[in-house]
């Protein structure tokens, strides 16, 4: 049957709306067009643009962190492998990656200071720690800077349905200490002290507030029997980056890391701290609980033997 809106008289009626539809376009046209077809404000829109960028941009680029936070797609997705690789949980790695990277950009932008290290760094030791299944929830950090990755870390394993007790040891000198490094002043212009560290602290909530943090260093006898109360099923490595230094922890961690816990070796590879490699490649070649699970962006992962 044909259309009763083919036929002759219906498309005479309908003339006059499709006029009025016509007119109503050009007028928009002419509107949104300046002379010689140009689009008006076409050349304000760059700068416009721009204007209403820039504000968004200061979440995520270097100023007062030193590095941006804006990774690219392809180190993300390396960064999902890898964790997929050492974790065996691709849908794990892709979620807590997302979480881990979301929570990174607003701890820096309501703690005080900044995170240590690389986007995917920090973005990979937050998403793998919780992947890995600690075997128990007491985590120990071996240098903590800020406090905000402890912070950060406490939150991601809430999200596991954990109940993580932080112990950090850092020797909280006012600036970042690296022995035979200059450091200088840190980027975001925050003096590293305890009350930074516990200001940190409390955006992790009751489990921040209630973290223990020891001022001194991991190699003092001292400090060492204060913390060593308690086998961890998490240590971070993250403080003096001498194969020495790396060297010493190893060797403590051997005796404070509970049956089947996780080591992270923070600049694992990272060309800038060879003695990190050297300190691994060396302990790992003598008699050792731990074994190699992999590496995640510049962080190596170690799992001691279950009992």
């Amino acid at each position: 049957m044909r259309s009763p809106l083919t036929g002759k008289a219906v498309r005479r009626a309908l003339r006059p709306v499709a006029h009025l539809i016509d007119q109503r376009i050009e007028r928009q046209v002419r509107r949104l067009v300046g002379t010689g077809g140009t689009p008006a404000g076409a050349a304000r829109q760059p700068e416009a643009h721009r204007d209403h960028r820039h504000p968004l941009e200061l979440f995520f680029d270097g100023t007062g962190r030193g590095v941006s936070r804006v990774p690219s797609a392809a180190a993300l997705q390396r960064l999902i492998a890898e964790l997929a690789e050492v974790t065996g949980d691709r849908a794990g790695a892709e979620r807590a990656a997302a979480q881990a990277f979301r929570l990174l950009v607003a701890l820096e932008a309501l703690g005080v200071g900044r995170i240590a290290g690389g986007t995917m760094n920090i973005v990979g030791k937050l998403s793998a720690v919780p992947l890995l299944d600690p075997p128990n929830d007491e985590i120990l950090e071996i240098g903590t800077l800020y406090g905000m990755f402890g912070a950060a870390l406490i939150r991601m394993m809430e999200r596991a349905g954990r109940d993580p007790g932080l112990t950090i040891v850092d020797p909280l000198a006012g600036t970042q200490v690296q022995p035979g490094t200059t450091m200088g002043d840190d980027a975001s212009g925050t003096p590293v002290r305890e009350a930074a560290v516990r200001t940190n602290l409390s955006l992790a909530g009751a489990a921040g507030a209630a973290a223990r943090v020891q001022q001194g260093y991991s190699g003092d006898p001292g400090v060492r029997a204060l913390v060593s109360d308690r086998s961890y099923g998490v240590i971070v490595v993250d403080g003096d980056h001498s194969a020495a230094g790396v060297a010493a922890d190893l060797e403590w961690a051997e005796e404070i890391t509970a049956p089947g816990g996780i080591v992270v070796l923070d600049d694992f590879g990272h060309p800038k701290w060879p003695g990190i490699t050297e300190a691994f490649q060396r302990h790992m070649a003598g008699d050792t609980r731990f074994t190699f699970l992999g590496r995640v962006a510049h962080s190596g992962y170690l799992r001691a033997k279950a009992a």
